[in-house]
């Protein structure tokens, strides 16, 4: 293969598009609501094969070659950090040592004037709190990948396949030594279609909307997968450093959805039924497999399990990455690999087998999320209805539990 023409379903990590010398490659949405690229102009291509080198979907192995694991439980020791972000900080904190260090931040936001996620460059600590937080949608690369430059020192952010091919770029071009490269346990990405239908569902409601959160403590740590949305309905619009002091200080915001309670955005994404098909089939970033210098991710498990204030799991994949952990703001305590990565995923999730269904109808635009939601809570019913089927004898224990 000569040029990523003919890649579709891949990664959308942009890493393409920034390598092509002769900028013919863009990254856009597909007909299923991913990114992947597109070449504007193939008669222009010299097929020199850059695009393909640095494209981590194209290749079975990968980019980093030598590992040495070094896991930690990690919480920032500042509070108002650990409270803000989704787990214990331990991202943010990397990030803002980083800074101190001469070093930019290449992170992800989210941008409400486009509703999207998308990666940015911070070269302060206030322009770095944008970071905070978790996206559970996929981030578009192209425009702050391009504005870095290889000779100056950078963090750089993201999805595993979305660093995967990173560092593939920065090995093409020998400036490997100037970057830390940061990703974290993922879940796969969900159609960008989700995304849209459940931002028309909030701003009936709220009215455009001005800034989101995808997890935030207020119920506890382990309760904390809860979209928060602020709409400029109600009041001025708010910038992201004023909703960022006002969700520290608990301010609600207008919308405030658990998955626990039924949010339909968590409902479909945790579902397994809105991931793409690289998510689903194409995955080798599951558990221990990554090419970043750090991973980090949520605690979960036995150990910290009655705290609700955020454990992050940090987990340095070489030596540059176990040196930063060690100098940034943060507690840190070894354990072995099994008990930082206690609850994440060590394969693909797979498919439900209305996945097609659901998809079709996020791609309708006479379907609300509440249809599709429908879908896939009628799915639920009769799945649970088949089990009692299958087993009357524990139906019936079942059911006179809940009466005695």
């Amino acid at each position: 293969m000569k040029n990523i023409s003919s890649v579709h379903d891949c990664y959308g990590c942009g890493v393409c598009a920034v390598a092509c010398g002769r900028k013919i490659i863009e990254i856009n949405l597909n007909e299923d609501g991913f990114y992947e690229p597109h070449m504007t102009d193939e008669s222009k291509c010299t097929n020199c094969g850059i695009c393909t080198e640095v494209c981590a979907y194209l290749h079975d192995e990968l980019s980093l070659k030598e590992t040495e694991i070094h896991p930690y439980a990690a919480w920032s020791k500042d509070h108002m950090v650990r409270r803000k972000c989704s787990s214990g900080g331990a991202g943010f904190e990397i990030g803002k040592y980083l800074l101190g260090q001469g070093y930019k931040v290449c992170g992800v936001r989210y941008n409400a004037d486009k509703n999207r996620a998308e990666h940015y460059i911070a070269t302060t600590a206030e322009e770095l709190i944008q970071s905070a937080g978790s996206k559970y949608i996929q981030s578009y690369t192209v425009d702050a990948f391009k504005a870095i430059n290889r000779k100056e020192k950078y963090l750089v952010t993201g999805t595993p396949c979305q660093i995967d091919s990173f560092r593939r770029y920065i090995q093409k071009f020998r400036c490997e030594d100037n970057f830390v490269l940061l990703d974290f346990f993922c879940h796969g990405v969900p159609s960008m279609f989700l995304w849209k239908k459940y931002a028309e569902w909030a701003e009936k409601q709220v009215g455009k909307i001005a800034y989101v959160s995808w997890r935030n403590k207020w119920a506890g740590w382990h309760d904390s997968w809860a979209m928060g949305v602020d709409g400029e309905e109600h009041g001025e619009k708010i910038n992201w450093h004023d909703s960022y002091d006002m969700l520290i200080t608990e301010k609600k915001s207008y919308i405030e959805s658990r998955w626990t309670k039924g949010d339909m955005f968590y409902s479909l994404f945790l579902g397994h039924c809105c991931l793409g098909k690289q998510c689903f089939e194409h995955c080798k970033y599951k558990y221990d497999n990554s090419s970043a210098d750090i991973r980090i991710g949520d605690l979960w498990g036995e150990t910290y399990k009655d705290d609700e204030d955020g454990v992050s799991c940090a987990i340095a994949f070489t030596e540059k990455g176990e040196q930063v952990l060690r100098k940034v703001n943060c507690d840190l305590t070894p354990h072995p690999f099994e008990v930082v990565a206690e609850g994440q995923l060590r394969e693909s999730p797979k498919p439900l087998p209305i996945t097609k269904v659901i998809n079709k109808k996020l791609k309708s635009a006479d379907c609300t999320i509440e249809d599709v939601v429908g879908v896939l809570l009628k799915y639920k019913r009769r799945q649970a209805m088949f089990r009692r089927l299958l087993n009357p004898r524990q139906s019936i224990k079942n059911m006179l539990k809940r009466i005695f």
